[in-house]
């Protein structure tokens, strides 16, 4: 009898800790999914396809280096007429985050807001930038499976971001830590930094991990 019991509780001690992994890695990780204070109603971009994988997309997996997906980056950034650098940083600021395809999944079951894809993406951003382009069939539930279709998106969000700047702001911020802060944050809340607003903590860490990964980016898309 104590044994049975002794293996019904080894079962259920198995059957919680799943949740209470993905609970706690919640817990500690910041990053688009939690957004920064004053957020405006503007969606920031920062989870079974429907269509066929974007051309030269690698087979997702757990843990990936940013690093391999350069020619994406330089190829949509040039498109987008954003900085390679620019998207490339973005990148590895959202690597904090396992992006296992299953694990994406998951943990939007336990999360409804969570944002999808290696760049974090949320639902309301995907479908606000994907409008008038060329991946405007696609839909935000492919972003786990295609790094390619994410990093295409996440160029484009940035073009929007950068239409929205004005020619000029009293701010100290460049237009590319601006374009970042409003990945981040939201369009609203980039303005109003752009306008002399202090960011909250959250869009400031955002701000310091750009800066901190800013030359290992540049050194990734110099290829």
């Amino acid at each position: 009898m104590v044994k049975a019991e002794q293996r019904r509780g080894g079962r259920a001690r198995w059957l919680v800790l799943p949740v209470v992994a993905l609970a706690a890695w919640g817990c500690v990780r910041g990053g688009s999914d939690a957004g920064s204070p004053a957020r405006t109603p503007a969606p920031s971009a920062s989870a079974s396809a429907s269509a066929k994988p974007s051309a030269g997309a690698a087979a997702p997996s757990g843990t990936y280096d940013p690093a391999a997906y350069a020619p994406q980056v330089r190829k949509y950034a040039k498109q987008a007429g954003i900085s390679a650098q620019l998207l490339m940083a973005i990148l590895y600021n959202e690597a904090y985050k396992p992006h296992d395809p299953a694990f994406e999944r998951s943990w939007q079951k336990y999360k409804p807001d969570a944002a999808f894809g290696i760049a974090n993406m949320h639902r309301a951003a995907f479908d606000q930038t994907k409008r008038g382009r060329d991946f405007a069939g696609r839909q935000w539930e492919e972003l786990p499976d295609d790094r390619a279709l994410a990093v295409e998106a996440a160029a484009w969000y940035l073009h929007d971001m950068s239409a929205q700047l004005p020619a000029h702001w009293p701010g100290s911020y460049s237009r590319d830590e601006l374009m970042a802060l409003g990945y981040n944050a939201g369009g609203g809340n980039m303005a109003a930094f752009a306008r002399g607003v202090k960011p909250g903590s959250q869009a400031s860490d955002y701000l310091t991990r750009l800066r901190d990964n800013w030359k290992k980016a540049g050194t990734a898309v110099a290829g």
